[in-house]
């Protein structure tokens, strides 16, 4: 069952701020703030989980029509999932889109070339999310692949 939290006024106006200073979205602010008790693995699976809720939200979406939503949700999990796996890996936190890029290309040496793949559709969908050019069927293939790329990552993370 999905839990939701509804946060009004000067409240959510702080968060909002909040997370545009950092330059994330207000799911990841909130995570970075909930999870600072926690080590960096376990840091990652928070992450890790919340890229699979964006990816079930992303199908809903577009369910609804709803494709230029669908499309930033599944930018999201991509961003938040290669986030993960720099926490799990090195404990480190990616700040900016440029260090994404940057970690993407080390998780391309260490999973394969399908990573870059991948990337390469989130991005598309971080871009449609702005322009709202992309079609229904573009955010489906770029679903398909950020779900394989979520995927791998979990897998990695929780076998070690």
């Amino acid at each position: 069952m999905d839990l939701v939290v509804v946060v009004r006024g000067r409240i959510a106006k702080r968060v909002r701020e909040e997370a545009e200073k950092l330059g994330v979205s207000i799911d990841e602010y909130l995570i970075e703030l909930l999870s600072q008790g926690l080590d960096p693995k376990d840091r990652a699976l928070e992450y890790i989980e919340v890229a699979k809720e964006l990816l079930r939200e992303a199908r809903e979406e577009l369910d609804k029509g709803n494709v230029r939503q669908a499309a930033e949700k599944v930018w999201g999990a991509a961003a938040l999932a290669i986030k993960a796996y720099a926490y799990w890996r090195e404990g480190r936190r990616l700040s900016s889109h440029g260090e994404l890029w940057e970690y993407k290309r080390r998780l391309a040496k260490e999973l394969g070339r399908w990573i870059s793949d991948a990337w390469a559709h989130a991005n598309a969908m971080h871009t449609c999310f702005y322009e709202g050019w992309c079609a229904r069927e573009d955010v489906e293939d770029a679903l398909n692949q950020v779900e394989k790329l979520v995927r791998e990552i979990d897998s990695k993370m929780r076998s070690s």
